[in-house]
């Protein structure tokens, strides 16, 4: 099923961390926080300002982002598991180090 939000919201599946056991002790996902790292799965057209122009988000699909624990409203869609949110909800987007080149050396 293809999901469409609407205005500034956008469909971000939380990243599950790497779970590591310490001692052999196994911790219910009842009693783990949430992930506060996602991917944006797929954003609206944007917000129309009071001038009747739209802006567009400043996020697109497959961008990595940060989000709050407690952001958004949880859904399940295929027996996936997504938030959707609105755009100004997103804490940040992680960026993709670039190797720089180095400064000529004299």
């Amino acid at each position: 099923m293809q999901v469409r939000p609407l205005h500034d919201r956008v469909l971000v599946k939380r990243i599950e961390e790497k779970e590591i056991v310490k001692g052999g002790i196994i911790i219910p996902d009842t009693a783990k926080e949430k992930p506060m790292e996602g991917e944006v799965v797929a954003v609206g057209p944007g917000k129309v300002g009071e001038d009747g122009k739209r802006t567009p988000l400043d996020v697109k699909a497959g961008d990595r982002v940060l989000i709050g624990k407690y952001a958004g409203t949880e859904i399940k869609i295929d027996e996936e598991d997504y938030v959707i949110m609105r755009e100004e909800e997103i804490l940040a987007v992680f960026e993709h180090a670039t190797a720089r080149p180095k400064a000529a050396s004299r």
